[in-house]
């Protein structure tokens, strides 16, 4: 019998991103307080990556993600992502997610959530010991109406 998943908290924050008198927004988890470029820069030093590190999270205004709350519970609009059964969590420090982007899978049933098969489509590697991140079903969707709320007010 297996022990049962570690169950974490997630949140997403919503910060300036670039230079410029009018910034970009950018949109960054956090798993119990931890940003996950922080996590996924950590575990890339620690495996012995090439190039470790230069995520950032989600440029909200550079990326057609479409229903945010959708997206990020993995129904994604987007066909290129719905075709793939992924979501992209985080992306470039350039502000593209089709340059470096951490990809994960959005798994979902009557309790929990869970980000899964962690990859990067840019470069080959093994992310098999990073997660999964398990969180229960009503933080997570709170979690997400509340940065929904933020990205739709502002």
């Amino acid at each position: 019998m297996s022990a049962p998943p570690l169950i974490r908290k997630v949140r997403f924050d919503v910060r300036p991103w670039g230079d410029g008198p009018d910034p970009a927004r950018e949109l960054v988890p956090y798993i119990d307080k931890v940003s996950l470029v922080d996590l996924v820069s950590g575990f890339e030093h620690a495996a012995g990556h090439g190039v470790p590190g230069a995520y950032a999270g989600i440029v909200l205004d550079h990326f057609a993600f479409g229903d945010l709350t959708a997206y990020l519970t993995g129904r994604p609009d987007s066909t290129h992502w719905a075709k793939r059964g992924v979501i992209a969590l985080l992306g470039c420090t350039c502000g593209e997610v089709g340059c470096r982007s951490l990809e994960a899978r959005v798994l979902i049933d009557d309790d929990l959530v869970t980000w899964r098969g962690f990859a990067r489509p840019d470069r080959p590697g093994d992310y098999g010991s990073f997660g999964p991140f398990t969180f229960r079903r009503g933080q997570y969707e709170r979690a997400v109406r509340e940065v929904a709320a933020v990205i739709s007010g502002s």
